[in-house]
């Protein structure tokens, strides 16, 4: 019997809220309204119910405050058209307009995070969490609430991927999120989609390197957002039965000697 599609699995949030394992990230950004428009014609079109698709946004770095947090919400959801989202993220640990390095970052977390909590309550956000997050954000973030984030949406492919952080989030039921699947396809840099032994794995398993790449951090219990504006890849990225051995999985991690990050660093926000 055939594996199941992992695009068929939800994981089940610290909350007892399912995610999809796969999902579709953004090709731009600032696309709110767009999608709102979409969800508007798409949904009565296809005999869909606001139920049947799953929406996550998140907060931007210039938002962080608990004054903003409210009206930065109130705005995502009138450019959706939205009575709720599934998903409410921190894009990042660090506030726009404030240097890396000062402690006030950390305090603007926390107080944002505190406002995000309180959205949570009201019902208007089904799920909330945080992106680009360390291991040390996280725990700071933990020593000012009583909430975790439920998801953590990081960079994450083998050539970049930390082993303490899925650790530390596997601990403390936070489930860790994939972006940058493919590396660092978006700033077209293609060696990762390229490299010998993926492909070598994708011919043996008749795939292509982007479901062995999307797979690799699945059976980690990891979830995936690829990005893509071509039907056929699109098509492809859900189609994600295969599963690689042990020795196919540690070839892949070996990948990591590349030490190549593609996206945000995180590392030196204070």
């Amino acid at each position: 019997m055939a594996d199941r599609n992992f695009a068929d699995v939800k994981f089940t949030l610290s909350n007892g809220v399912k995610m999809p394992a796969v999902g579709y990230t953004a090709a731009v950004y600032q696309n709110e309204r767009f999608l709102g428009d979409a969800l508007r014609d798409l949904l009565p079109k296809y005999g869909l119910q606001r139920s049947d698709v799953y929406i996550t946004t998140k907060l931007s770095p210039s938002d962080q405050s608990a004054e903003l947090v409210p009206k930065a919400f109130n705005k995502s959801l009138e450019n959706l058209g939205l009575e709720y989202i599934d998903l409410y993220l921190i894009h990042f640990p660090g506030a726009a307009r404030i240097n890396s390095s000062d402690p006030k970052n950390e305090a603007l977390r926390n107080e944002t995070w505190d406002a995000i909590t309180k959205i949570y309550k009201t019902g208007k956000v089904k799920a909330i969490g945080v992106s680009n997050f360390t291991v040390r954000h996280l725990m700071q973030l933990q020593k000012s609430s009583s909430i975790e984030p439920m998801v953590n949406q990081v960079e994450w492919h083998p050539h970049y991927y930390e082993s303490d952080l899925l650790e530390y989030c596997n601990t403390h039921n936070i489930r860790l999120q994939a972006y940058c699947s493919f590396g660092g396809q978006a700033i077209r840099n293609n060696s990762l989609m390229e490299d010998s032994i993926v492909r070598d794995i994708s011919v043996k398993h008749d795939a292509t390197p982007a479901q062995v790449l999307l797979t690799w951090a699945l059976q980690r219990g990891i979830a995936v957002i690829p990005k893509s504006v071509t039907p056929q890849r699109i098509k492809e990225n859900i189609q994600l039965s295969i599963r690689m051995s042990q020795e196919e999985m540690s070839l892949l991690d070996s990948l990591k000697n590349k030490g190549l990050k593609y996206a945000w660093d995180p590392n030196p926000i204070a």
